[in-house]
């Protein structure tokens, strides 16, 4: 099965301090059908300060995220340096690289990094440091 040629993606966005716990259901563990890949099944409580996105199936949710006006942290932009790591909750990515700087763990819990992953699906993503562009 292709993927669609555009996913529907949720960043959920919250005060610096806010933690994950207080915000959001957890997520099940990820399953991949091959190690690039990270899947997770939960779902985003609505009353969580969001932002909605439509992201291209061949370009990665970092560059995605931007052109929709988000900001998301990131420094090297080759999925090595972790700065952009997140908690995918629901949704599914495969990779632009065979192993990004994940640890097996990691990936088993649900973390990704934006900016080397392409939507699979519609996601929902907890990453407490996204901010909105500034408007000139």
């Amino acid at each position: 099965m292709s993927p669609p040629s555009t996913s529907r993606v949720r960043v959920l966005l919250r005060p610096l301090g806010a933690t994950a716990a207080a915000t959001s259901t957890s997520a099940t563990p990820a399953t991949q059908a091959t190690a690039p890949a990270a899947t997770v099944g939960a779902t985003a409580p609505a009353a969580v300060p969001h932002v909605d996105f439509d992201a291209p199936a061949n370009v990665n949710l970092l560059l995605s995220a931007r052109g929709a006006g988000l900001l998301l942290p990131a420094s090297c932009r080759n999925g090595t340096c972790r700065v952009c790591m997140c908690k995918l909750l629901s949704g599914h990515v495969d990779y632009l690289i065979e192993w990004p700087g994940l640890l097996a763990e990691e990936k088993a819990e649900g973390w990704i990094l934006p900016c080397v992953a392409l939507p699979r699906s519609d996601l929902v993503i907890d990453q407490p440091a996204a901010r909105r562009m500034a408007i000139d």
